[in-house]
């Protein structure tokens, strides 16, 4: 598996000669690009939405037929589609799949200055620009604001756009190409796996190229070897069966935020540390040409400390993907009782919190689960999977309950695989040497 965005895409796909012929491509066609890129955007994309998910199913199955892609669609009940498409070479010896998800993830319209799947454009300044079908020239520094205009429609269009290109040139690639658009990712792919099983002639091609990640904080092109795993968690602990009083009853009856607060620091330190026992025997440490790697990525350290106005990192003078190569506990929210305002001084009844594990090789979701729970129960909970009735209350101090969501393992592939190499070597000869990074720290 290897992450890159365009235009390494159209490097890869076109073995152009050199690097101002893809550009001079590009920028002849920029605005049939971007129309058909806003027609895509204007489309609802919420995993959940069945009607809308089909729109973009059916959009994108035309989008590949009108390039000459042969195209079909992996069907579950109660699943998105997931649109194939394969383009055939003679003599081809190896078929390589292109991946990218239509889906996007939910939105709070109220956050957004413009409708989500109403396209704008905007200059660097955030101005927007009604008028840019019809100007002289589209600024690099423009940006399309829309929901998914990232994450991952924008990789979806470079693919189109490198087919229109290749055809353009009179070239065919020297592989199969097999594209495969999924529309639950956002959701956790929570029936991909099955897919994979019941699909294995078409969704075991011989290499992956994975079109959904980061660019790097230089904007130089970048291909990711690898991505960590992750495994959500929710926790939940008790304090009394109705909410008391402070003054009246605290630091006599438990306060379920303080046992939450305990417990969470139990798991990790502020250095992020993991604290949880064998929680690194199964990590796999990273290899000299990885280290090597990361070591030659342009420091952006400092610069990212000022723009997050952070004086400190976890992990000391640690660089960012030295840490990336590291399994993470990230505690995303905590929920109990009020603050400001709405402040009362109340003893809450249970106090929440969510977790995502994000896992290195050779971690898998089932290991991390068994050390996660055993960790509880060594440090006095009794776990539940459901709130308790009052003979449990009764017998237990200490109580959680556990609710695991979807998960998957992590993903890391050789630097020095004769694939890897050859992708690396068509950039470097196109003009842009790539920064090779064995692992996103995302999923």
């Amino acid at each position: 598996m290897i992450i890159m965005r365009f235009p390494a895409l159209l490097v890869c796909l076109l073995a152009i000669d050199t690097h101002a012929q893809v550009r001079e491509w590009r920028v002849a066609h920029e605005r049939e690009i971007l129309r058909e890129f806003v027609d895509l955007l204007a489309l609802s994309n919420l995993a959940e939405d069945a009607p809308n998910i089909e729109r973009n199913a059916t959009a994108l199955k035309a989008m590949l037929e009108r390039r000459g892609v042969v195209t079909r669609m992996l069907t579950r009940e109660g699943a998105p589609p997931i649109v194939i498409g394969d383009l055939r070479s003679p003599d081809a010896i190896r078929t390589l799949a292109f991946y990218a998800h239509y889906d996007g993830q939910p939105v709070d319209e109220s956050q957004w200055h413009s409708a989500p799947w109403t396209p704008v454009m905007r200059d660097a300044a955030g101005k927007d620009i009604a008028d840019w079908t019809t100007a002289k020239t589209i600024d690099p520094e423009w940006r399309l604001y829309a929901r998914s205009a990232g994450d991952d429609k924008a990789p979806i269009i470079a693919m189109m756009a490198a087919l229109d290109a290749m055809r353009a040139a009179g070239k065919r690639p020297r592989f199969n190409l097999r594209f495969v658009f999924e529309g639950e990712e956002e959701a956790g792919s929570p029936h991909l796996s099955e897919l994979i099983q019941k699909y294995p002639d078409v969704l075991r091609p011989d290499a992956w190229i994975i079109c959904d990640g980061p660019i790097h904080q230089t904007r130089r092109m970048q291909l990711a070897f690898g991505v960590r795993g992750v495994l959500s968690l929710d926790l939940t602990v008790y304090g009394p069966i109705k909410a008391l009083h402070d003054g009246h009853y605290g630091n006599w009856t438990p306060n379920p935020i303080v046992a939450l607060a305990h417990l969470l620091t139990s798991m990790r330190d502020e250095n992020g540390r993991i604290l949880i026992a064998g929680f690194y025997d199964n990590v796999i440490p990273p290899t000299d040409a990885e280290r090597a790697a990361v070591a030659a990525m342009p420091p952006m350290e400092a610069a990212l400390r000022t723009e997050f106005q952070i004086a400190a990192t976890e992990g000391g003078d640690a660089l960012l993907n030295e840490r990336l190569m590291l399994p993470a506990l990230n505690v995303s929210g905590i929920q109990s009782g009020q603050v400001g305002e709405k402040a009362s001084n109340t003893l809450q009844t249970s106090a929440r919190a969510a977790i995502d594990f994000r896992l290195v090789p050779a971690q898998t979701p089932d290991s991390v689960k068994t050390l996660v729970e055993k960790h509880l129960q060594t440090i006095g909970y009794t776990i539940v999977r459901d709130d308790p009735d009052a003979a449990t209350r009764a017998a237990h101090a200490k109580i959680v309950k556990v609710r695991w969501g979807s998960g998957y393992a992590p993903a890391r592939t050789s630097l020095d695989l004769p694939l890897s190499r050859e992708i690396a070597s068509l950039m470097t000869a196109a003009g842009h040497e790539p920064l090779r990074l064995p692992t996103m720290g995302g999923s």
